[in-house]
């Protein structure tokens, strides 16, 4: 069975840096992104229809991540296939900072660390999948990059708390059930 690949790939007129699309975004923190339209009023943010004009990559990364995180091979099929790679190797890493006995409060402060932390970007040494992603062509394209990144990271971070403390005040044993696994064998 193949992984899941993003529904986004079909966009034309969408910028890109490298090969790392900038697609936009349904956000409330300020980037580079073109912000979409907010979802109608009573519509939930934890489950927004993909033939919704407000659905966007970050709602697909998180459709996508508990059946993608079992795929250790992933075919990239396209610049928004990159975006879904990033975006799931980043909620990994914010799953492995929350603890079953962490109050939603205590994981909010981790994740939104993790969120703000100093990050690389692709062609940095540090970036750990240079082999999937081309470098920035010069230092303005960067520096959108990792804005665009940026913003990416803290609306990721805000969405998946939504999400694994639904609940309550715990967290949901079934996103937490994910915190070993790693897509493609690799980590940010």
């Amino acid at each position: 069975m193949p992984a899941y690949h993003s529904i986004f790939l079909r966009d034309q007129d969408v910028r890109i840096i490298g090969n790392f699309a900038l697609l936009p975004l349904r956000t409330r923190t300020r980037g580079p992104a073109y912000t979409l339209s907010p979802l109608p009023a009573g519509a939930s943010d934890l489950n927004v229809d993909p033939a919704s004009e407000s659905y966007d990559p970050l709602d697909e990364v998180l459709l996508l991540f508990r059946a993608n995180t079992f795929f250790r091979n992933f075919e990239i099929k396209g610049p928004a296939d990159r975006l879904l790679i990033y975006g799931i190797l980043f909620v990994s890493e914010c799953l492995t900072k929350i603890r079953p006995t962490m109050s939603a409060r205590e994981a909010e402060k981790a994740v939104s660390t993790a969120a703000l932390d100093q990050f690389s970007i692709p062609g940095d040494a540090g970036f750990p999948l240079n082999q999937l992603y081309e470098a920035p062509h010069n230092k303005n394209d960067a520096e959108v990059l990792r804005q665009y990144i940026s913003q990416v990271r803290q609306e990721l971070a805000v969405r998946l708390l939504a999400r694994v403390y639904a609940g309550g005040n715990t967290p949901s044993k079934w996103w937490l059930s994910f915190t070993k696994r790693r897509f493609m064998g690799k980590s940010l």
